[in-house]
């Protein structure tokens, strides 16, 4: 809650006239305690997973396979409408109670202890875009270990298994996971804040674009405006998607953001053979087409 009655005592406690987003922040927040604010991180969470896959589930359930297909990673797989009310519902659920129990009531002081900023005056742009590739950074790196973890016998076999149940994955399964895993999964996406504090509005900012991300890996789309063919470095579907593809067998392909960390430690070798293989199999394809029509043409050309 911010400590000042009025805009103009936060204005002369600054030193400085409010922005229109630090007064808007201030209409919004003045009244709000600070515990409320910490917890819209969570509602911006479920909000997003409810929205952000929705778009290209009714396009995959809507429209015919012949449309889709040419974008879709593994075109042969097609799921029910059932089976993604089932993933969203199931996923739903155990985002509720991890949030009603361990988030709800954990979060709120580790955000204090981090050191998490709730009053005035904002962050410029520059901060928060500082702030936010540190986040990318760490939470991309820690992921890769603990996604590792995740694939050991007796994490796999007993937590992780959860989330490999689709092997063609659809955004609703970004976080279709063991409830354990969830909290497991959470520190990476913490570990950032922790480590550069930041305003809440920036953590809200984070979680959204972190949450974006590991939805649009899942997707199980490659489109040729799909992020991963402009933003340097970032896999996206097509990187993480093999990785549910080769399921329980996976040792590569960890990274959820960028692609580095499996390259650097060398678990990327499988998806790279995987892809020149593919790529070896369509030129020799084209090349047979190319042969046959030409063959054809000389066969007509004789007659």
């Amino acid at each position: 809650m911010i400590p000042y009655a009025t805009a103009a005592a936060a204005e002369a406690a600054m030193g400085r006239a409010l922005t229109w987003a630090e007064a808007a922040w201030f209409r919004y927040s003045a009244a709000t305690p600070d515990y409320c604010l910490c917890f819209h991180t969570f509602v911006n969470l479920l909000l997003l997973y409810s929205l952000a896959p929705l778009p290209l589930a009714l396009l995959e359930l809507c429209l015919p396979a012949k449309l889709t297909s040419p974008y879709k990673l593994q075109p042969r797989v097609r799921l029910s409408p059932a089976a993604f009310l089932r993933c969203y519902l199931d996923t739903a659920r155990v985002l509720v109670l991890v949030t009603v129990g361990p988030f709800l009531f954990a979060s709120y002081p580790v955000v204090k202890m981090a050191g998490i900023r709730m009053g005035l005056p904002l962050p410029s742009p520059e901060e928060v875009a500082a702030q936010l590739v540190v986040y990318l950074l760490v939470e991309d790196y820690l992921a890769y270990w603990l996604h590792r973890l995740m694939h050991t016998e007796w994490c796999y076999a007993n937590l992780h298994h959860v989330h490999h149940e689709y092997i063609a994955p659809m955004g609703f399964a970004a976080v279709h996971a063991h409830w354990i895993e969830l909290l497991i999964v959470a520190f990476p996406s913490f570990a950032g804040p922790a480590l550069v504090p930041c305003h809440i509005t920036t953590l809200w900012l984070w979680t959204i674009i972190a949450g974006i991300m590991v939805v649009d890996v899942h997707t199980g789309f490659n489109f040729p405006f799909s992020a991963s063919r402009f933003i340097p470095l970032y896999g996206g579907a097509e990187f993480h998607d093999y990785h549910h593809y080769v399921g329980r067998q996976s040792q590569g392909n960890f990274a959820l953001i960028f692609t580095f960390c499996d390259y650097i430690y060398g678990t990327d070798k499988g998806y790279r053979y995987h892809k020149a293989s593919l790529a070896k199999l369509k030129d020799m394809a084209k090349y047979n087409d190319e042969k046959g029509g030409s063959d054809a043409f000389n066969s007509g050309k004789q007659d």
